[in-house]
């Protein structure tokens, strides 16, 4: 394939020279304008808002879930020991239970 071949018709070219913040036949949306300074107080509160929200929820969802983690691992072993315990005495009343029901052999 030579140099001077022209690619194919799937291949984008440039044509046009962009300048940073500006897309050829399209013009850029202006801002509404506010009408006054409680207006404009109020879309940047509701703007920070939102950015807060976002960045909270984020937040908290990693902090309760890691809080989750911490305690499942810190109740594994209780809770082992604690069904060992059961265990232990469920078996000891059953052959407490059975023991007298079956006299020793001599």
């Amino acid at each position: 394939m030579s140099s001077a071949s022209v690619p194919p018709r799937f291949v984008p070219t440039l044509t046009e020279v962009v300048q940073p913040g500006q897309v050829p036949g399209f013009l850029a949306p202006e801002a509404p304008k506010p009408a006054s300074m409680s207006q404009l107080e109020d879309q940047v509160v509701h703007r920070v808002m939102q950015r807060v929200d976002l960045v909270l929820e984020r937040r908290l969802r990693e902090a309760v879930g890691q809080l989750i983690l911490t305690h499942t691992q810190a109740l594994g072993p209780r809770l082992r020991e604690e069904i060992e315990l059961v265990v232990r005495e469920s078996v000891s009343q059953a052959v407490a239970q059975e023991l007298p029901a079956h006299p020793a052999r001599e």
